[in-house]
């Protein structure tokens, strides 16, 4: 895996009614690192739809979790002088298996809807969007 590049299971508490799951605490140093949340965002994606490639100059770190149907992300470092340049990363998160990934926003990254329905994505930021 990438450096700083990180994944991380939600835990589901089950029950009669359905499920209760923590997505994001500050307590998740592990995750987090020495970020704080600032910004959520919900995106939804058309089967097969591919949102990439980009990257976050001013150093934004990107949290996904994937809420409904499943999505492949990718990560890959084309930074000049690295010891992982040139390496892509494959992570796919899907609703059965919740994960937060991490993506530092200086690795290009993007992200594919998989299977033959809608996908839904929130994502966590560190730092406020510039659009």
């Amino acid at each position: 895996m990438l450096p700083g590049v990180k994944t991380l299971d939600i835990r589901k508490n089950v029950d009669e009614r359905g499920f209760f799951a923590e997505i994001m605490r500050q307590d998740w140093k592990d995750l987090l690192e020495d970020d704080s949340i600032v910004q959520a965002n919900l995106s939804y994606s058309y089967p097969g739809m591919i949102r990439a490639w980009h990257r976050h100059n001013r150093g934004q770190v990107d949290y996904f979790i994937v809420l409904k149907g499943s999505m492949k992300i990718c990560a890959y470092d084309d930074r000049p002088g690295s010891a992982t340049k040139g390496q892509l990363d494959e992570i796919v998160a899907s609703e059965e298996r919740l994960q937060v990934v991490r993506i530092p926003g200086f690795y290009w990254h993007g992200t594919k809807a998989l299977g033959q329905e809608s996908r839904r994505r929130k994502d966590c930021l560190e730092r406020p969007q510039n659009y």
